[in-house]
Parts: structure tokens; sequence; C-alpha cells
């Protein structure tokens, strides 16, 4: 495999998404973030539903205890916890697209997943509180305050969901090649930058 992967960890609210379509679109490769919880779900015999509600959220110790699958799936099979067989499976997934051609993979811990991958692009997207603030009350109609709220909350499980299966700290550069600032250099910039890296 001689081709490129693309791998965006972000801050909530930092626009991860919307640079990662935009890479997309310019490059002509396939993206890959929420339809991974759907390849993932299908993989498991599971409710996408079901794996969402534990989609880069570490769960409980009671739940890592306690919500074990009644029923086996054909890739951990019994006795597994859900979130530890939902990171199993979308680490295989991510595996196998990066085996297929280039792409995009947003989160779930792409960048570890295929950290011995020779041609990988691996970036972490951050931007300031006070943007992620607007962008999230822009996307989702919240208040300032509880766009504050749901900030917090997401990147503490995102945060938690990184550094209890790679052992890294999330948003470190000792974790990622390199850290981009959306609100100093702008989404233009930042989707340029990274496309330059692709394409170079």
């Amino acid at each position: 495999m001689n081709h490129t992967i693309i791998t965006i960890a972000r801050q909530f609210g930092s626009g991860g998404h919307e640079i990662a379509k935009r890479l997309a679109e310019r490059l002509e490769i396939p993206l890959y973030d929420r339809n991974l919880v759907e390849m993932a779900a299908a993989k498991m015999g599971q409710s996408p539903l079901h794996v969402e509600k534990v989609d880069e959220a570490a769960l409980s110790s009671f739940l890592d205890h306690y919500e074990v699958s009644r029923e086996p799936n054909s890739v951990t099979g019994y006795g597994l916890s859900l979130g530890d067989s939902t990171y199993v499976t979308q680490t295989i997934i991510i595996e196998a697209l990066a085996a297929k051609g280039p792409c995009i993979i947003v989160g779930r811990c792409g960048n570890y997943a295929l950290r011995s991958y020779p041609h990988l692009i691996d970036v972490f997207l951050c931007a300031s509180m006070e943007d992620r603030i607007r962008r999230i009350m822009e996307r989702y109609q919240f208040s300032e305050k509880d766009a504050a709220a749901a900030i917090k909350a997401t990147d503490r499980r995102r945060k938690t969901y990184y550094e209890k299966y790679t052992q890294r700290r999330w948003g470190s550069i000792d974790s990622h090649q390199m850290l981009l600032n959306v609100s100093r250099l702008g989404m233009d910039r930042a989707a340029e930058i990274i496309e330059k890296l692709y394409r170079a």
C-alpha cells in the first residue's frame, strides 16, 4: 500500500467534520465519520442506535463490567463490553478501509489504529472556545450556556475514550503529527495545509 490516509481528531465545535468534508471533495476521496458507527453496528449485528450510545464515549466502570451483549457478534464473540467490542470492530474496519485506498478517517482513534501505516497524515484540530461556542450555537440552535456545556461534555468523552484505548494524551503533540488551530488559520487555510501535504 502506497496511498495516503488522512486522520482527523478534533475538539468539539472546531469544524473538524466541515474541514474533512471539504478535503474529501477537493481530493475526491471517501470520508468516513459517523458512517463508521453504522458499519461497526452491521458487522457486530447490533442496532446502530445502540452502538452510537457508546461511540466515542468511555463507559463507566459499572457499564464496562455489565453492559455485555447477550448475543455474540461475528468479530469479538462473547465477553467484551459493548464499548470494547465497538472499539475493536471500528479498528478492524478502519484498517480495512485504509488497505482499500486513500480516504479520510474522522475520530475513532484512527491515528492510533493506523500508527504503523507509513503514509499517514495525522492531524488534531483545535479552536478557541469562543469560536467553538458560536459554531455549536449555529449548528444546533443551542443557547450559549448549552453550547458551552455540550463542548465540555463532548470533549471530556472524546478525551476519555481516546486515552482509554491508546494510552496517549488526547490533543497532545506527542500523540499527533500536527496540531492546527482553526481559529488562527481559518477553515479554508487549515484545509489547504492538509491538502498540500496530501498532494506532496
